[in-house]
């Protein structure tokens, strides 16, 4: 019998660095889809939603793939 193959965890740290930043930009995607008034597949959802669609977008993009990489960095 053999055992299972060990997991690298920094694959799954790429991948998951990756899903943060596509939910990021998908997030920000419907923002402008919504204060461009291009979605009829929502409810009329106000102005105001769609910019804070976009600032949590840009910062799930930006901000957080950097946030998480430090805190999963390993110590020399």
């Amino acid at each position: 019998m053999s055992a299972a193959p060990e997991r690298d965890p920094a694959a799954a740290r790429f991948a998951v660095l990756q899903l943060v930043r596509l939910s990021g930009a998908l997030l920000a995607l419907v923002g402008v889809l919504i204060v461009a008034g291009k979605v009829s597949w929502l409810p009329k959802l106000p102005e105001a939603a769609g910019y804070v669609l976009i600032a949590a977008g840009l910062i799930d993009f930006y901000a957080l793939p950097p946030l998480l990489a430090r805190r999963w960095k390993s110590k020399p």
